[in-house]
């Protein structure tokens, strides 16, 4: 997709799920730290999702993660692989 700062948008996620509490076993583990909860969206160029998005329009995680860095790295490639950016 183009206009993709993917750089940003690693960023945005890292910002919005570190809150979490490590390791993580279940994208619900991620709710609780998430600015506007599910409804939380990250934006770069043409690409804008939700978490909510991403948690239903991606294959789904290798869980359990064990911090916020693995778990976007993952979140990344699968929007890389599915197209999406």
């Amino acid at each position: 997709m183009a206009d993709v700062d993917r750089d940003d948008l690693r960023e945005q996620m890292i910002d919005a799920f570190e809150g979490a509490d490590y390791p993580i076993s279940s994208p619900m583990d991620l709710v609780p730290a998430l600015p506007n909860g599910p409804g939380t969206r990250f934006e770069s160029g043409d690409f804008s999702m939700t978490a909510m998005e991403l948690n239903t329009k991606l294959p789904g995680g290798d869980f359990p993660y064990d911090d916020v860095e693995s778990f976007v790295d993952d979140i990344m490639d699968q929007l890389d692989d599915e197209g999406y950016i």
